[in-house]
């Protein structure tokens, strides 16, 4: 019995440890984006930095309040009255307003740039645009991104593009012209061209060839099968 009181007693300390660890980083972030700090931010005030940081959802990245990057979307704002808890939340910092003090490496912020990609496969995605939401100049990132990853923001935006009309391909009955509209590639023959530079296929040949492989080895288990029961 006084073996469980003590379990029982230390299962207790742990839950009030973990509650207030809970409630120290509620502290620590400001829920509330008030019209004060949108407003530093859509200003640049350098006389906010300290007070608050800013990051954005959609790029994975947060800033001192003064950085010269291009104005988020205000739904897309989380605000931390720490660096420390913009760390903890995932976020990393500003390649170009440093809130940490610290420079950003470069693998990180590559990683930056391809979720980015990776997540807005639809929509046009420009080198220059690309630059600005991950907080960089369009030459600094190109030359950053290659010297990472061996190929260029183009090439692996039109690499994942690819891969994803693969699968559309493959698992789905849409037409070519929908298939690439959906991957960002609304301009057909584009896509086709596209395709085929990185298959060596069109995207009708790449869905006719594995309609048939797959009906082949359909025949296949089936003949098998039947000579079972010979």
């Amino acid at each position: 019995m006084e073996k469980l009181a003590v379990s029982r007693t230390e299962r207790q300390n742990e839950r009030n440890t973990e509650s207030q660890i809970e409630l120290q980083t509620e502290d620590k972030v400001d829920e509330l984006l008030t019209e004060e700090k949108w407003q530093a931010i859509l200003s640049n005030n350098a006389a906010c930095d300290g007070t608050f940081f800013y990051a954005v959802r959609t790029t994975g990245i947060f800033c001192r309040p003064s950085c010269k990057s291009k104005a988020p979307k205000r739904e897309n704002v989380a605000v931390f009255s720490v660096a420390e808890q913009a760390l903890a939340a995932g976020f990393r910092p500003c390649k170009r307003c440093k809130p940490t003090g610290e420079r950003l490496p470069d693998a990180e912020w590559v990683e930056i740039m391809t979720r980015y990609m990776d997540n807005h496969l639809t929509e046009p995605v420009t080198l220059g645009h690309l630059a600005e939401v991950c907080h960089g100049s369009p030459y600094h990132l190109h030359r950053t991104f290659k010297k990472i990853t061996g190929i260029t923001p183009v090439d692996y935006l039109q690499q994942q593009r690819v891969a994803k009309a693969r699968q559309y391909l493959l698992q789905s009955e849409q037409g070519v012209a929908k298939i690439g509209q959906s991957v960002g590639l609304p301009n057909t023959s584009y896509f086709i061209t596209l395709f085929k530079k990185k298959t060596g296929y069109t995207p009708s040949q790449f869905r006719q060839i594995y309609q048939a492989t797959t009906q082949a080895a359909e025949d296949n288990i089936s003949a098998k099968e039947a000579s079972i029961y010979e």
